[in-house]
């Protein structure tokens, strides 16, 4: 399938959810198919995955024509009790920031591939 590069299996620090969540903060008009390709999963999982997030109040959307616009609920706080006061803004923020300090340390040839 295109978009999926090596399967991966085992447990991993990040949720799908969280991946799907960071890659519509990046962009609030990705479309699904760009989503799963990032986050290297299905279109199908991710299409449950945002329905999750949207029946958990975390996320909503619009349309406009045949595009979707996606609203986070930065305020909302996480689901497990053992992040009790973590709100998804700043789940973000950190994600943001390690994603800034890993362009900035990758080599100039590896950015973009």
């Amino acid at each position: 399938m295109e978009g999926l590069h090596e399967p991966h299996t085992g447990w991993t620090f990040l949720t799908n959810h969280a991946r799907v969540l960071a890659a519509i903060a990046d962009d609030r008009n990705a479309r699904i198919r760009d989503i799963a390709a990032r986050c290297r999963l299905t279109e199908r999982a991710v299409q449950k995955i945002i329905a999750d997030l949207e029946s958990a109040g975390y996320l909503s959307h619009t349309r406009v024509g045949r595009t979707n616009t996606y609203r986070i609920e930065p305020g909302k706080i996480l689901r497990h009790p053992a992040e009790a006061g973590l709100t998804i803004a700043s789940l973000l923020s950190l994600l943001a920031q390690d994603d800034a300090a890993r362009v900035k340390e990758a080599p100039a040839s590896s950015i973009g591939e």
